[in-house]
């Protein structure tokens, strides 16, 4: 049996070239998207990631602002800013890049974030609207690029059981509330770390996602022949013969589980690629919406 690997850079390329159309409208209409990214502190890592937000936004044509606050920023100007943002017409998204400092309360801040520009869907509001099926809400990004790669590939998931390995707020448990809703009708189990013969309840599944925060806990006897498997793990391992000193491994053992499951996602170039596209798709939303009501 051939794997299929499933590409995400491919589709995250499919999904711009459908955004750009979409944006050039709303531009001809008075309302080019507009998104806000808050970085709080030096963090390399997250310097990375803003910075292909912003490039992101450039090449598709969406307004950008790119908020660049030192680590001591304090809470109160924090909220501050995104209450200046929350009113600022030019912009419908807003994104404050995770982690932020330690003495700074992220929770406290994703509720100051108007739940109509809340492009990551981590406010309250539109995770109640996750649950309730509610499409105006907005889901988190990478469950939400999961569900369009598995869409791409005509991969189905009504009747199917899937496993999902992590319980996180930004993706197992949207993604187990996606798969399990009307539009997918999987039946669902969360699993975890913790979960008592893990590799035996994956055995069970016919699509496994993987989003555990481990480098490569995913190994072959975790998997059923034919199973489609979705790495949403992004891992940095030592290793001394690479030219940095480190490789980058999903939370699945690739080389092991690649021979016997009917697809799966690389790492990298699987779903990290779709989450920086499914980023712009909601900002492109939140302006219709905004700007539209639709």
């Amino acid at each position: 049996m051939a794997t299929t690997i499933i590409d995400g850079k491919e589709v995250a390329s499919r999904v711009r070239e459908g955004l750009k159309q979409e944006i050039a409208a709303l531009t001809q209409a008075g309302h080019t998207p507009g998104l806000a990214v808050v970085l709080v502190g030096e963090d390399p890592a997250s310097q990375v990631y803003v910075n292909s937000k912003v490039k992101a936004c450039e090449e598709l044509g969406i307004y950008s602002q790119k908020w660049a606050l030192p680590a001591e920023t304090s809470q109160e100007e924090l909220v501050e800013l995104i209450h200046r943002l929350n009113a600022d017409p030019r912009i419908h998204g807003i994104l404050v890049q995770s982690p932020p400092p330690p003495h700074i309360d992220e929770e406290a801040v994703i509720l100051n974030i108007d739940p109509r520009k809340d492009v990551d869907g981590f406010h309250p509001v539109n995770v109640a609207k996750l649950v309730l099926e509610d499409a105006t809400g907005f889901v988190p990004c990478t469950p939400l690029g999961c569900m369009e790669l598995l869409k791409a590939y005509n991969i189905p998931t009504q009747g199917k059981h899937a496993v999902v390995i992590g319980r996180s707020m930004i993706v197992g448990k949207p993604m187990a509330h996606l798969l399990v809703s009307k539009q997918a009708n999987a039946t669902v189990t969360i699993a975890h770390s913790r979960t008592a013969d893990l590799p035996a309840l994956c055995r069970t599944a016919d699509i496994i996602v993987a989003a555990v925060g481990r480098p490569e806990m995913v190994k072959a006897d975790f998997v059923k022949p034919g199973a489609v498997v979705l790495d949403v793990g992004i891992n940095r391992v030592e290793d001394a013969t690479r030219p940095r000193g480190y490789r980058i491994v999903g939370d699945v053992d690739y080389a092991g589980v690649s021979e016997k499951c009917s697809a799966i996602t690389p790492v990298p170039g699987g779903v990290g690629p779709m989450t920086i596209a499914m980023l712009m798709a909601n900002t492109v939303k939140a302006c219709r919406q905004l700007t539209q009501g639709a």
